[in-house]
């Protein structure tokens, strides 16, 4: 899967998504070092291992660089950023039956924010899944001959 850029200087507000959110119950949040075991260990559950190595990662920044959707104390998904490379985004998901209530853009959003405020002004979506999402969401363009880019040694590319 390709690369995407991001202009993170042209990004959507947040101010409409996080109420909407909070009516399903859904709370936008940072990760917190406590919680690091019962993070990965779900990221295991509904992600790939690859995912998990670059969750782990994300544990060692300051501030920690995942965000996670939450009902009450139930993860709902998550979102990575910093992770394999700095200024990429990704890995992220959101459970099937959540789907669809604007969570994955909220976790997009609120981490492409945060890159703005460390001062860069375009990210990378690393090996992108849904292009046209996040075409539509924050107008990604695809970045030409980055299949496999970044990836292409990964251990577990054959995943």
């Amino acid at each position: 899967m390709p690369d995407m850029l991001v202009k993170l200087y042209e990004l959507p507000e947040m101010d409409d998504i996080l109420p909407q959110l909070y009516g399903h119950g859904i709370e936008i949040r940072r990760a917190m070092a406590p919680d690091k075991i019962r993070i990965l260990a779900w990221i295991g559950e509904h992600s790939s291992q690859g995912a998990v190595g670059e969750a782990d990662v994300c544990f060692s920044h300051t501030p920690i660089s995942l965000f996670l959707a939450t009902r009450g104390n139930e993860i709902v998904g998550y979102a990575c950023y910093n992770a394999t490379a700095p200024n990429f985004f990704g890995p992220t998901r959101v459970l099937e039956s959540e789907q669809k209530k604007g969570i994955g853009k909220a976790l997009l959003l609120q981490s492409l924010h945060a890159l703005r405020a460390q001062g860069y002004a375009y990210a990378i979506i690393g090996g992108v899944g849904p292009q046209q999402f996040y075409e539509k969401v924050v107008g990604a363009t695809l970045i030409e001959g980055s299949k496999p880019g970044i990836y292409k040694d990964y251990l577990g590319a054959k995943e």
